[in-house]
C-alpha cells in the first residue's frame, strides 16, 4: 500500500511540469483561479508561478524524506557490472512536456492529455524520472548488474566506476528504480 502511495506521489511529481506549464501559459494565476479570495487577487502572477513551482519541490522532498518507509535491498562490493550517468540524458524527453503543454489549449485538454500521462507513466514500472531530484542533489545512473538485471538508480553519491557502488541500504520503488538516501 505504501508502495503504491509512494508510486502516485512520484509520477505526480514527474508530470506536474505540464500543468505548471499549461497553468503560466495560459496566464492562470492563483487571483484568476479563486477570485472570491481578495488577497490572492492582489498577488503579483510571479507569485502565483513561484508557488506552483513549489508545490512539486516540496512534494519531492516529502518523497525523499518518505522512500526509507520502502522496502530495503542492497548492492554488494562487485555486483555492478556497468554505471552510465544518465542525468542529462533525460532531458531531452522531459523537455517534451514543455511542447505539449503549449500546445495544449484549454482545461479539458489539459485533464485529458494529463490523464494519459500519468497512467502511462505510473504503469510504465519504469522510471520516475523527476528533473527536481537534481535540485535536491541527487544524481541518476543507469547499473547493468552482474546477473544481467538493469536498473535506475536515483542517488546523491557521484559514482564513477561499477567497483564503487557498495549500498548496504537502497530502497525499491519498483524492481527497476531505486533510491540510496545519506
Amino acid at each position: 500500500m505504501i508502495n503504491a502511495a509512494f508510486r502516485l506521489l512520484l509520477t505526480f511529481n514527474a508530470t506536474s511540469l505540464l500543468v505548471i506549464i499549461f497553468l503560466v501559459q495560459q496566464g492562470h494565476t492563483l487571483g484568476k483561479l479563486y477570485p472570491g479570495c481578495s488577497w490572492l487577487v492582489a498577488l503579483p502572477n510571479a507569485a502565483s508561478y513561484l508557488f506552483y513551482v513549489l508545490v512539486p519541490v516540496l512534494l519531492t522532498g516529502l518523497s525523499i524524506l518518505l522512500s526509507s518507509c520502502l522496502g530495503k535491498d542492497e548492492f554488494k562490493q562487485g555486483e555492478v557490472e556497468n554505471i552510465e550517468h544518465v542525468n542529462n540524458s533525460f532531458l531531452p524527453s522531459y523537455l517534451g512536456y514543455f511542447f505539449v503543454a503549449l500546445s495544449i489549449g484549454n482545461w479539458e485538454t489539459l485533464v485529458f492529455v494529463y490523464g494519459i500521462l500519468f497512467v502511462f507513466t505510473f504503469l510504465s514500472q519504469a522510471l520516475y524520472f523527476n528533473p527536481l531530484f537534481l535540485v535536491f542533489g541527487y544524481e541518476l545512473y543507469n547499473i547493468k548488474t552482474t546477473s544481467g538485471s538493469a536498473v535506475f538508480l536515483i542517488s546523491r553519491e557521484k559514482y564513477k566506476k561499477p567497483e564503487e557502488v557498495v549500498m548496504p541500504t537502497a530502497y525499491r520503488i519498483n524492481n527497476y528504480t531505486f533510491i540510496e538516501k545519506d
